[in-house]
């Protein structure tokens, strides 16, 4: 009997219409990993056409694993539908002519090697620009397009630590952590189609293409905006404490007599409805705790004043009296837990989707448009899946010269 998997439980969604908000954008997708196939994806799923073109071997994440799902990277399969997939050896040259066509043909370019590398292999803005001046050109690498870390290999490990991220991220006696999924991979990859459709507005009145230049760590350290202008405005420098340290006084996760849960204290007003409903609104009468600055010097009481109390009861009663006094709260969910959630699941955040021999999993793109959530146009693609269509019904090519570029190894 087969095993039962928890994509089984997921809601079949089959390719089809999706949004198309882009229709009539073409996106050239020449990267591999997260950060270059994630961009691509999200201008896919707003409904661009994106012809993703592998060099021999295909993307580097197509061997990630295990896990795999029917011989298919599931890391892979996360950021890369969408996509018709062109195996292509632009290093020869008559893979070099069809790659200049490409990209004659394209609105957005994507690339995700350094510049020295993109400037050999012909794929960086100079070349790409003298084929099709209102290219939109993204770049993403570690350290941006040019500078004294140009050249240097990154990846989203190396992102996080240079970024600050990883120094107040774990326990205050503990080693520094990275975050727990590849943040500056999905952060980059999100700047770089938001930097695309910017680029894009402004073509459609001045005719004008554009160079998008993203680096990992830029965007990494922009998400750490608010931990990085406190520093810069007073000095203190921020530390590990296992998220148990915020702006606001109580703003962490608390143990109850089971499982744990998170609290965030916010304002007074949240403050004094959470006193209500641990029976003692004395507390919020006390002097010492009127303002949110004056619990913060007072916050090791606090702490442990809240979780001795919560530890008597189990979380879903605590959870439900917060729900009801509009306390910001809620669990701390494995995984597991997270793919089961009733809301995500009608929020069409998961679901399966017909691809090869059977389904595939895929988190949506989590953006609802006129009430509804996006469906994909097209599963993650095998290698060089598309190559037939891309080369004959968008370069016209017939099906003799198909097959003496497939006889040459070009694709």
């Amino acid at each position: 009997m087969k095993h039962k998997l928890p994509l089984d439980a997921l809601p079949l969604v089959p390719s089809g219409r999706g949004f198309k908000l882009l229709a009539g954008v073409r996106v050239l997708d020449l990267t591999s990993s997260v950060a270059g196939p994630y961009a691509a994806m999200l201008l896919g799923d707003m409904g661009a056409e994106v012809i993703k073109v592998e060099r021999p071997g295909g993307d580097d994440a197509r061997a990630w694993g295990p896990p795999f799902l029917g011989g298919e990277s599931l890391w892979f399969l996360s950021v890369n539908r969408n996509k018709q997939s062109l195996c292509l050896d632009y290093a020869k040259p008559g893979g070099r002519a069809i790659l200049e066509e490409l990209v004659r043909a394209a609105d957005v370019l994507i690339t995700n090697v350094p510049a020295r590398v993109a400037a050999k292999l012909g794929i960086d803005y100079r070349a790409t620009r003298a084929l099709n001046p209102r290219i939109v050109h993204a770049s993403i690498t570690g350290f941006g397009a040019d500078g004294a870390r140009a050249d240097m290999p990154c990846y989203d490990l190396i992102a996080e630590g240079y970024s600050g991220v990883m120094d107040i991220t774990g326990e205050a006696d503990g080693e520094p952590q990275k975050v727990g999924a590849p943040a500056a991979d999905m952060l980059a990859g999100q700047d770089a189609a938001f930097g695309a459709l910017a680029a894009l507005f402004r073509r459609q009145t001045t005719g004008q293409g554009a160079f998008i230049d993203i680096a990992l760590v830029d965007s990494m350290v922009r998400f750490l905006a608010c931990r990085v202008t406190p520093y810069m405005g007073s000095g203190e420098v921020p530390r590990r404490t296992g998220a148990k340290d915020s702006v606001i006084a109580i703003y962490q996760a608390f143990e109850t007599a089971d499982e744990p849960i998170t609290l965030g204290l916010g304002n007074d007003a949240i403050w004094a409805r959470f006193w209500d409903v641990l029976g003692n609104p004395s507390m919020v009468d006390d002097p010492r705790y009127a303002t949110n600055a004056l619990r913060r010097e007072q916050r090791t009481a606090i702490v442990a004043r809240i979780q001795a109390t919560l530890r008597t009861k189990p979380r879903a009663h605590w959870l439900a009296e917060f729900a009801s006094a509009r306390v910001p709260s809620g669990p701390v969910n494995r995984i597991d837990e997270v793919v089961a959630d009733p809301e995500l699941l009608r929020r069409g955040v998961f679901y399966r989707t017909p691809a090869g021999a059977g389904d595939v999993p895929q988190v949506g793109a989590a953006i609802r448009i006129d009430g509804a959530a996006g469906k994909p146009h097209l599963p993650p693609p095998a290698l060089g899946e598309h190559s037939d269509r891309v080369l004959r019904d968008l370069l016209g090519r017939s099906s003799s010269e198909i097959a003496a570029l497939r006889a040459q190894a070009i694709i």
